[in-house]
């Protein structure tokens, strides 16, 4: 409820902005605050090191972040650039496959390091002098916040490379994880036929999400939580790598290829007990936590072993966040920020907590843990809303549209909260498994 309609004084525009410059600055520091502590106990030959072909050098990251930050809050606002736009070659992930970065001419760690903070300085100085409106890119404080919604998705990047490392230890070690509050039945949920909003018009909204559109759905039901450890397990157990009428025709070649057995990072001990490699120790399984580092076959193969399917990304965000009166929330929960009650948010815990963990996240259908934990994949391909327009550049979002993507919606504990909300859409290939990736099955209902 606005100052005006509560009896309060009406705040004066002076204000507004100064309480969403407030807002930018401790966004923008949060994420930089994640980068750097997670690189500081790091030498540089760990730094500079390929450490996958599937992922870039850290520094790399650490430039790109600071290079798209130079052109986004400087340069496209009319500041003066602070270096040669050569780097912008350099540093531009379109142009670079992560496997070839290794062999760019990139910026030390001490030079990438001093980039950022000289960037981070002018881009904060020229926050002061910026008006939230009059353009596309300032309305709302879109670019502000395109640029620390996009150093904290590189903040999970860097920890998917970290969880990839050999040889280095990654100075990360595990928290306890918290308790259910509830004993937890892993039953599912029906979704009645609906007429829904999806999408966002929010101000830090990204292009794909946009716009809001109506979607007319089926019943159907939907798994309360997303797949667990031990659910997986069964369906290991039960020959589901070694049955090819389960896989997709493209996720059995996979299976041979890579001779798949288990999600990656799982290893048993030598005593035969199963757990997995997180960053770099091995550690007790979480049984009831959910699986996490499969890919989109993975998923689709124990849909089919557990007689379901996955869901599509419009039953996802129905399940997530419509109402059933046929209206839409920003959250699960509602319109609030996420906190650590709602959701495994935020990079705290370092892997999925028990499921059941957060019963402030449920959703209006009684639906648990659709945002953090884990990414989930959906059967969808990326491909646009009626009436999208690429925006503010088209190698965001519509250069990967079509049939090789899949999408992933709800975030994980990897994804920080300003990076995630109900109509966020995230795209990968099927094949990828270093991704802090999920899943939770759906059927029709009846």
């Amino acid at each position: 409820m606005s100052a005006a309609r509560s009896g309060g004084a009406r705040r004066r525009p002076e204000e507004d902005a100064g309480a969403r410059r407030a807002a930018i600055v401790a966004q923008l520091s949060a994420a930089r605050a994640r980068t750097l502590s997670l690189l500081a106990p790091l030498p540089d030959e760990a730094l500079v090191a390929q450490h996958s072909p599937l992922m870039s050098p850290l520094v790399w990251d650490l430039a790109h972040v600071a290079n798209y930050e130079e052109q986004w809050l400087l340069r496209a606002l009319g500041a003066t650039p602070l270096v040669d736009a050569t780097l912008d070659a350099l540093y531009d992930a379109f142009r670079h496959p992560r496997a070839s970065r290794i062999h760019l001419p990139m910026l030390s760690p001490a030079q990438a390091r001093r980039y950022a903070k000289d960037v981070r300085e002018r881009a904060l100085a020229y926050l002061e002098t910026q008006r939230f409106g009059g353009d596309v890119l300032r309305e709302g404080g879109f670019v502000w916040g395109m640029v620390a919604q996009h150093e904290q998705q590189h903040v999970e990047t860097l920890l998917a490379t970290l969880a990839l490392m050999r040889g280095w230890d990654a100075h990360l070690a595990a928290p306890a994880l918290p308790e259910p509050p509830v004993a937890v039945v892993l039953d599912e949920v029906e979704v009645p036929a609906l007429t829904v909003t999806l999408g966002s018009d929010a101000a830090w909204a990204y292009d794909n999400e946009r716009p809001l559109h109506t979607v007319s759905l089926r019943p159907f039901c939907i798994d309360r939580y997303p797949v667990t450890c031990a659910q997986y397990l069964a369906f290991m157990e039960d020959g589901g790598y070694a049955r090819e009428a389960l896989w997709h025709r493209d996720g059995w070649a996979e299976v041979e290829r890579e001779r798949l057995e288990h999600p990656l990072f799982w290893e048993r001990d030598a005593r035969g007990v199963w757990g997995v490699r997180l960053f770099g120790r091995w550690t007790p399984m979480v049984w009831d936590a959910a699986v996490q580092h499969v890919c989109w076959y993975e998923a689709d193969a124990y849909a089919r072993w557990a007689g379901k399917r996955l869901p599509t990304e419009a039953e996802w965000e129905a399940a997530a966040c419509a109402t059933p009166d046929g209206g839409r929330r920003t959250y699960p929960w509602g319109e609030e920020a996420a906190t650590r009650a709602h959701a495994n948010l935020g990079g705290d815990l370092l892997r999925p907590a028990p499921v059941g963990s957060y019963r402030a996240g449920a959703s209006a259908f009684g639906v648990m843990g659709m945002l953090g934990d884990v990414w989930e994949w959906t059967s969808s391909d990326f491909f646009p809303y009626p009436g999208f327009t690429a925006f503010p550049y088209r190698e965001y979002s519509e250069v990967f549209f079509g049939t090789s993507y899949k999408v992933l919606r709800g975030g994980a504990w990897a994804t920080h909260p300003v990076a995630i909300r109900g109509s966020f859409r995230n795209w990968d290939f099927p094949v990828r498994r270093q991704i802090f990736a999920g899943f939770r099955c759906a059927r029709d209902a009846g």
